[in-house]
């Protein structure tokens, strides 16, 4: 899938996350997260994102990464949105836009009922939170094994719903 990045064209691969290519964008999102959020940065790393049950997928503007995120099958009826991250270079550009709507039209694709993710609630988790609100997550209780916090928060998109999707 692709779409627009300020004009240029973006294309969205599947993908290795332990590729040489993705290791600096992946280590500046984890010590990000870890300095907010410390033990409630629930990222994964590559050999999280490298697990039979995540499909991993990077943005690119031309031949520069722009972006990465990936989709975590919790049971054959509900998935989980991990690690969204836009290079810092890319932010604002529309490449978490595009990379969420790619993992949207995937789990729909799968048959998933329900889509869940975790994010933080600290400042620079706004722009995150506001994406997902404008595509139609809504606020919602923990879900699999997380444990609610001051630190967390949890949405969900129910995938029945399609009617002029806001994510596309």
């Amino acid at each position: 899938m692709a779409g627009p990045v300020e004009g240029a064209f973006m294309e969205i691969r599947q993908d290795d996350p332990a590729a040489p290519h993705v290791a600096d964008l992946l280590a500046h999102h984890l010590r990000e997260l870890q300095d907010v959020m410390a033990e409630y940065a629930f990222a994964l790393d590559a050999s999280g994102l490298s697990a039979p049950s995540v499909t991993f997928w990077t943005a690119w503007d031309d031949e520069t990464l722009a972006g990465f995120g990936a989709l975590k099958q919790l049971s054959p009826s509900h998935g989980e949105v991990k690690s969204m991250r836009a290079s810092p270079a890319a932010r604002g550009k529309g490449v978490g836009r595009a990379i969420l709507a790619h993992i949207v039209a995937e789990a729909r694709k799968r048959g998933y009922e329900r889509l869940s993710l975790e994010t933080g609630t600290a400042t620079l988790h706004a722009p995150a939170i506001s994406l997902y609100r404008s595509a139609g997550f809504v606020s919602c209780g923990a879900f699999s094994n997380y444990q609610p916090s001051a630190h967390n928060q949890f949405f969900m998109l129910d995938l029945g719903v399609q009617a002029d999707d806001p994510v596309r």
